[in-house]
């Protein structure tokens, strides 16, 4: 299991470095690396505004499978960011990442902070300015400190941090449907199947799967996922091969036709030596078919005959 899922941390890791020397460069003397072993990092962002300039300083902790299916731990220090305001910031920052999920997106959130700290001190008008007048400059090096993290707290608590994670992957495993399988020209195709409501369990079903040996042995694990955001009315999906080229983007496409959504299908195939052509493709969409039906997804055929005929004859005696 270690060699299927380490190059996967890898290319996180990977991701990570480039980003991490990219905002450096961009940010220079705002960027600052708490623990670099630890992936915490920090940034001053500022308004930009000389007449009301406000700060804020955002801290993050990048998890291990960051960018790939996890978002940057992170905490916003700003006296005068408060309830509503802050929950807003939040809001907008976790839309972000399901709309990038699986890039990285550490820019996009700070430029997302540096535009309500400008919209923030916009609305605030002349208040700030008046208020200020009789600051003192020692006062208001006091006040910026305000935003300042305490480095070693967050030291201290970065273990902490990643043990809470772990547990709550843990907590977050979906159950997780086995199939039966289908056999054709010594080729064994499997299905699996899990309910998923967020990329970090589509990871986490994948890597469990990873866990039992005869699955790990397959010539290919192909999947596919949608995940319906209610607040977007849209679909998160995504699909992987896995070296059987264009199988997960036909899976994706069948659950589509399907409209399922908060699922995700694993098809396993073991191939026997024989080559099936496109009878491989049916196989794997037959699979997926067949477990969707038997956790409930999708009527089944005789159901959907059963509706159809009902709905015929309920047009019927209204032509009538």
């Amino acid at each position: 299991m270690a060699d299927i899922i380490n190059p996967e941390n890898e290319e996180d890791l990977q991701a990570q470095i480039e980003e991490v020397e990219a905002l450096s460069s961009i940010y220079g003397d705002e960027w600052c690396v708490i623990d670099e072993a630890s992936r915490i990092f920090c940034i001053k962002i500022s308004s930009d505004a000389e007449e009301q300039k406000l700060t804020a300083c955002l801290q993050i902790i990048l998890p291990p499978d960051y960018p790939s299916a996890a978002p940057p731990i992170y905490q916003i220090n700003a006296a005068w960011l408060r309830g509503s305001e802050r929950a807003k910031l939040a809001n907008s920052l976790e839309d972000i990442y399901v709309e990038h999920a699986g890039e990285s997106i550490l820019y996009l959130w700070v430029e997302r902070i540096r535009d309500f700290l400008v919209e923030k001190s916009h609305s605030l008008g002349p208040v700030i300015q008046e208020g200020k007048v009789n600051v003192t400059a020692e006062e208001d090096v006091e006040d910026d400190d305000e935003d300042v993290p305490d480095l070693r707290v967050l030291r201290e608590t970065v273990e902490k941090t990643h043990f809470f994670l772990d547990q709550a992957n843990d907590e977050e495993i979906p159950p997780i449907k086995h199939g039966s399988p289908i056999t054709d020209r010594r080729s064994t195709f499997q299905p699996h199947l899990a309910p998923v409501v967020t990329p970090r369990q589509v990871k986490m079903v994948v890597e469990k799967l990873y866990e039992n040996k005869k699955i790990a042995s397959a010539t290919h694990n192909i999947y596919a996922y949608r995940i319906y955001c209610e607040d977007k009315h849209s679909f998160l999906q995504d699909c992987e091969d896995d070296g059987e080229t264009a199988a997960g983007g036909r899976l994706l496409h069948l659950l589509q036709i399907l409209d399922v959504r908060d699922v995700m299908v694993v098809v396993s195939r073991w191939y026997g030596g024989i080559l099936l052509g496109p009878d491989r493709f049916k196989h794997i969409n037959n699979c997926a078919r067949n477990i969707l039906m038997d956790e409930g997804y999708v009527a089944s055929t005789d159901e959907a005959c059963k509706s159809g005929a009902k709905t015929k004859r309920s047009k019927s005696k209204k032509t009538k």
